[in-house]
């Protein structure tokens, strides 16, 4: 059976692995049981088609689907030549972090790094990170845990950000009350991501990321398998507090509005904030303040909507930056807006309206079918 959740809050034990489950779960491994994110909490993640391994002394497990691949438990060198058996934990390191598919393996203070794809092995020290119980690769970041305390790493250099150590039970597990756990009670409906609470802003960033913000808090809602997770702000967005009114992305860059204030951070490289923002938004965009933006795909034309229910044109290319004329839009009020190659999509309560095109959207003299944010973009049950 699994742990117990109030148990797994007020004891100190930490956990020997954890992973996440071909369909998303996030799995923690204590002693001779296994629990669940999804089993705490009701959420469980969408299918997937990723082999889950699992090491034990000098062998290791591969499962698909809940079912022990044919020819598993092997020896860990016999799969993973040059690695020692009876490691602390491992991780796999996706190709856009490490530059191939490779798992990195931690025992005492040394990481084995083994690719996949050449079948070499390189062992790594990594003083700053120190040993790892168990370790996670959780929304395009690396994290080792340690009892109850946890570190994110760069998994290139072993690099630890400042703000580590943190314990896992203000982040990963569900704990009543206590800092920045999912379903923590403080957030209230804001962290719930099946509530009608609206959305202040979401954006579409180049690389395919959509954000949401609400109430202080921010959602990745593009990928199901890493869950549907609710982040304070400054957690994704360093420095960031309080209400985002407007998002929207260009260039490698995403644009945080917050009242009369614009922050600039840079989309690739962790969200580091450009020197010199927050700034004016009249001074950037030539507003004095926005209920929601938008850029398309592969698109200089930003369109701010002010008012509450009005259009205006930026071209982010021209120096100083001017505002177009206001054009109505046939909504009496828009809380955000994004733009993706499936079209323009405005949000006002629970509700979002989809568009096939700016065009579409600017020649339409009704609203789109109003359908529900949380079903379409967090898979809620209706």
């Amino acid at each position: 059976p699994p742990p117990d959740l109030a148990q797994l809050c007020e004891d100190e034990g930490g956990f020997d692995a954890a992973t996440l489950s071909e369909n998303g779960t996030m799995l923690f491994f204590r002693g001779g049981a296994v629990g669940t994110v999804g089993a705490w909490d009701g959420y469980t993640g969408a299918q997937g088609h990723r082999p889950v391994g699992r090491l034990q002394g000098e062998q290791v497990w591969a499962y698909l689907g809940g079912q022990l691949r044919p020819g598993f438990p092997r020896r860990v060198g016999d799969e993973f030549p040059g690695v020692p058996g009876g490691v602390d934990a491992a991780v796999e390191c996706h190709p856009e972090e490490c530059g191939g598919e490779t798992v990195l393996f931690f025992k005492g203070d040394t990481v084995y790094s083994f690719d996949l794809e050449l079948r070499v092995m390189k062992p790594r020290v990594w003083p700053g990170l120190g040993p790892c119980d168990a370790a996670l690769r959780w929304l395009e970041r690396y994290y080792c845990l340690r009892g109850t305390r946890f570190q994110r790493f760069h998994p290139l250099t072993g690099e630890v950000p400042p703000g580590y150590p943190r314990d896992l039970r203000d982040y990963f597990i569900p704990c009543p009350g206590r800092g920045h756990g999912q379903g923590n009670d403080s957030w209230g409906d804001a962290g719930n991501r099946c509530s009608e609470t609206p959305f202040q802003a979401l954006l579409s960033d180049d690389t395919g990321r959509i954000y949401a913000f609400r109430g202080g808090l921010s959602f990745r809602l593009d990928s199901r398998r890493d869950g549907h997770h609710a982040w304070t702000l400054g957690q994704t967005w360093p420095g960031m507090e309080g209400e985002v009114d407007a998002a929207f992305a260009w260039d490698g860059r995403t644009y945080l509005i917050q009242g009369s204030q614009v922050s600039i951070f840079l989309s690739e490289q962790g969200h580091r904030r450009v020197l010199g923002y927050p700034r004016a938004l009249q001074e950037e965009l030539g507003v004095p303040s926005a209920n929601a933006a938008f850029t398309c795909p592969s698109s200089a034309d930003l369109y701010l909507i002010t008012a509450g229910n009005h259009i205006r044109l930026v071209d982010l290319t021209q120096t100083p930056r001017r505002a177009g004329e206001p054009v109505p839009l046939p909504h009496d009020h828009v809380d955000g807006a994004m733009c993706t190659n499936d079209g323009v999509f405005l949000f006002h309560g629970p509700s979002y309206y989809q568009y096939p095109s700016v065009a579409q959207l600017l020649g339409a003299q009704q609203p789109a079918p109003p359908q529900r944010i949380a079903t379409h973009f967090f898979h809620c049950p209706q």
